[in-house]
């Protein structure tokens, strides 16, 4: 693998870098702080094609590939994870499996506008009594006529309040498992279709966070993605290609917080000197380093295996396992080392730390990532 990026790949990530630090960075405290969706953000983003980065052309995306995707992305997450959460999920989530998935109708209808910003999407497969175990939902769809009739609830929608349509997951017959799960385009006006709780979390507090309410929610048969029990594969699939987000969102996050320690290390004096010649801090910011571009390596390779069409299930596991605790890590380290400062809000080290914990959790947890790689492992020895 060629770790020279070349002079595209360069100038993408320039660009969105000056974007990020300009437009982006002297907003997030105070979107954190009011718990207030990006709106501004995202239109700033759209504008620039960041909403629809693998999209092609054709279809009004900028027609880009997973790397260039993974270099915006990780701009935008040392920015305000709260905005890269975003993107990520109408990029990968949303556009992905509709790209993928999707009838030529269904593209044509869907993908111009959520590529271009106008509008924005969200994925719903978590449920109250199924995160992990996606094959137990409860989500249930009933065939009527030309249309299926859902009833359930989602939960931990990323995007959900501010969603104009989103890829749902139910089941046509729960004794069926993972069989019997089929996937859906459901827009917001489809009647039956309602928003439900909007959370208040610990981090990425300026990411919209709901559950989603469907009583006889009505869905057009044209909107259903693949084919009757089919939603389980397309779950999983799109998850693998969602996880490189994840990673790169944690690998944002966790260069953010060793840049602000590293420079902060050089000014702050302690007995007479910067605590940057003190071995104990250069030690966190070489453990910390080192962990930081172990995980962009890591990342860039699923990113680049997903391009060159080969399969990336083990490695954008072992992405978002590794990415999102080094980025834990190091936004511990950074409080530690900025000391008391560090745990109050004048300085974004505190939010690093709160926005880091959420990449080991969503798009399956880190033991999840455990049981994928260890299943791939064990699969190729068995070949």
């Amino acid at each position: 693998m060629n770790f020279q990026l070349d002079q595209d790949h360069q100038m993408i990530r320039q660009m969105a870098r000056e974007f990020a630090q300009k437009e982006i960075a002297p907003r997030a405290a105070d979107l954190d702080e009011r718990s207030q969706f990006p709106n501004e953000n995202v239109k700033k983003m759209a504008e620039l094609g960041f909403q629809g980065m693998m999209v092609p052309q054709d279809f009004g995306g900028a027609g880009l590939d997973t790397l260039s995707y993974v270099l915006v992305l990780e701009e935008i997450s040392a920015a305000c994870a709260s905005t890269a959460v975003t993107m990520s999920v109408n990029n990968s989530l949303f556009l992905g499996p509709i790209f993928k998935h999707g009838t030529e109708a269904q593209k044509k209808k869907y993908l111009p506008d959520f590529a271009a910003g106008k509008k924005l999407g969200a994925y719903a497969l978590s449920e109250p009594g199924s995160g992990s175990d996606a094959a137990a939902l409860k989500t249930t769809a009933t065939k009527k006529g030309n249309k299926y009739l859902l009833n359930g609830a989602k939960n931990f929608i990323t995007n959900g309040p501010h969603a104009d349509a989103m890829i749902i997951f139910a089941t046509l017959d729960p004794a069926k498992k993972h069989k019997g799960v089929t996937a859906f385009i459901v827009e917001k006006e489809f009647k039956g279709f309602s928003v439900g709780k909007i959370e208040k979390k610990l981090g990425i507090r300026a990411s919209s966070t709901s559950s989603v309410i469907l009583d006889n929610c009505e869905v057009p048969e044209a909107n259903r993605l693949g084919q009757e029990g089919e939603g389980f594969t397309i779950a999983m699939v799109t998850l693998d290609s969602g996880r490189i987000g994840i990673a790169t969102q944690a690998l944002g996050i966790g260069r953010a917080a060793l840049d602000f320690a590293a420079k902060y290390a050089t000014e702050r004096e302690a007995f007479g000197q910067p605590i940057a010649k003190f071995q104990s801090i250069q030690n966190k910011l070489a453990d910390m380093a080192t962990q930081i571009d172990a995980a962009r390596l890591l990342t860039w390779r699923a990113a680049v295996l997903k391009d060159q069409r080969q399969n990336f299930t083990k490695e954008a596991a072992m992405a978002k396992l590794f990415a999102s605790e080094a980025a834990n890590f190091a936004a511990k380290e950074a409080v530690q080392i900025l000391g008391g400062y560090g745990y109050i809000r004048e300085y974004p080290v505190e939010r690093y730390f709160r926005d880091a914990k959420i990449t080991e959790i969503y798009e399956g947890t880190s033991e999840i990532q455990r049981l994928v790689i260890a299943r791939e492992v064990l699969k190729e020895i068995s070949q």
